[in-house]
């Protein structure tokens, strides 16, 4: 203990700014007068009312004091898990002491599993008391409109917004509209969230994430307006069946996007041709984008076979990338129940990208089925650049390998068109 006691200040507080809870940062106070005042300077506090199984008058007077002697110039990290012993009243004093700190970054968390059915109201003094934060998270709880000022996180850079209540639509409009530098907003939508269209309209915005969580909206119908000329990301994740999607102008920074959904009515393909990396789950290749699309930047592909169409979407999209370099097959979700499976067809003519381009397929979860083998060998078949090929089998139930070993010999019977190809099976 005596070498590590020697360490430099900015070194010990580094290595205190690891441990998991505030509480445990504390306890090095009696180790020995090195370490007493120590803790105070710790740029990250962090609170969990089930830590230990603590009483709540005791974790109460616990935050209370480690607020009122906390001494660090900035605040990296303030983090709030609440709900098993405390809820938002306890903490409405602790707030007005924090923000005194001025925290970059404010994370609360409230327990979703509570035995309280229902949702904790966050305060007013949230949208006053924080406006130096950077980051803010906030998960399972209802934000309150504020008429008596405006809200203004004129530094946010980050938000996230899970399973949350609001007031209404213009109200999230309000919200997003006072973070004129937001670069990175994650929302996820719930059952009592009180949103029927969620409008994302930021023009500095650089990474979006939309989720929709399984228990569904109650809402009949809502959806999604996004006007983000400048996003690099983006993630749609809804199985919801009742979703929209509207984007007002094309987003031709776009990098990287992943969308997954059940309604075709959410395709937003057309608005993202420019990504370079793609990740789709669609229920239907019909008017997934417009007929003479070209993703022309497109290099990385990865597409779900769990639906119907997969098939004819993959083909469409392998001939409208003409730079593909890498195919990625994967079932990502389970089968419907007594879901069609796809018919394969062989185009009469030879994608661009297979002649000139694609160097690496990988399919996982590939079960060998006529349709799976025939897409296989029409990959090797015409891929003239394809460098390797990996084959990840669904054989949860071939405890003897057989079926894994005739798997392979099938595959590595298929002709290849080129001779640097080779095969990996994991």
């Amino acid at each position: 203990m005596d070498r590590i006691s020697q360490l430099p200040d900015d070194l010990l507080l580094k290595i205190l700014s690891n441990l998991p809870f505030t509480n445990n940062v504390m306890a090095t106070m009696v180790l020995s007068k090195r370490w007493q005042f120590l803790w105070m300077l710790v740029p990250k506090l962090v609170y969990d009312d089930g830590y230990n199984d603590l009483k709540r008058e005791r974790f109460i007077r616990f935050v209370d004091r480690s607020l009122l002697l906390h001494e660090a110039p900035v605040l990296e990290t303030l983090h709030f898990k609440l709900g098993k012993t405390c809820d938002v009243q306890d903490f409405r004093v602790w707030i007005r002491d924090a923000h005194k700190l001025c925290p970059r970054e404010l994370i609360i968390e409230i327990d979703n599993h509570s035995e309280n059915d229902t949702p904790v109201t966050l305060f007013r003094s949230l949208y006053k008391c924080f406006r130096m934060l950077v980051t803010l998270k906030l998960s399972y709880a209802v934000l309150v409109n504020d008429l008596s000022s405006d809200i203004s996180f004129p530094f946010l850079k980050r938000l996230s917004l899970k399973a949350m209540g609001y007031p209404d639509d213009d109200f999230v409009v309000k919200l997003l509209s006072s973070c004129p530098v937001l670069e990175d907003l994650d929302v996820t939508l719930c059952t009592f969230d009180n949103v029927v269209i969620l409008s994302v309209r930021v023009p500095s915005l650089k990474t979006l994430v939309v989720s929709i969580l399984d228990e569904g909206k109650l809402l009949d119908v809502y959806g999604f307006v996004i006007d983000t000329p400048n996003l690099e990301c983006l993630k749609i994740d809804d199985y919801s069946s009742r979703g929209f999607c509207v984007v007002e102008n094309n987003m031709p920074k776009i990098l990287n996007a992943v969308v997954c959904c059940y309604d075709p009515q959410i395709l937003i393909l057309k608005s993202i041709i420019s990504a370079k990396r793609l990740n789709l789950c669609l229920p239907t290749s019909k008017n997934a984008y417009p007929v003479g699309s070209v993703f022309h930047r497109l290099v990385h592909l990865t597409l779900c076979t769990c639906e119907t169409e997969w098939l004819n979407l993959l083909m469409c999209l392998l001939r409208d990338s003409p730079k593909l370099r890498a195919l990625k097959l994967i079932q990502d979700h389970d089968l419907r129940n007594n879901q069609q499976r796809p018919s394969w067809s062989e185009p009469t003519t030879v994608p661009e990208c297979l002649l000139t381009s694609l160097e690496t397929l990988e399919w996982v979860k590939y079960e060998g089925t006529e349709e799976e083998k025939q897409v296989v060998g029409f990959i090797l078949r015409n891929g003239n650049f394809l460098k390797k090929v990996t084959i990840d089998p669904n054989c949860t139930d071939d405890a003897d390998g057989s079926k894994k070993l005739e798997m392979m010999n099938e595959l590595l019977l298929l002709p290849s068109c080129s001779s640097v190809c080779r095969f990996a099976f994991d």
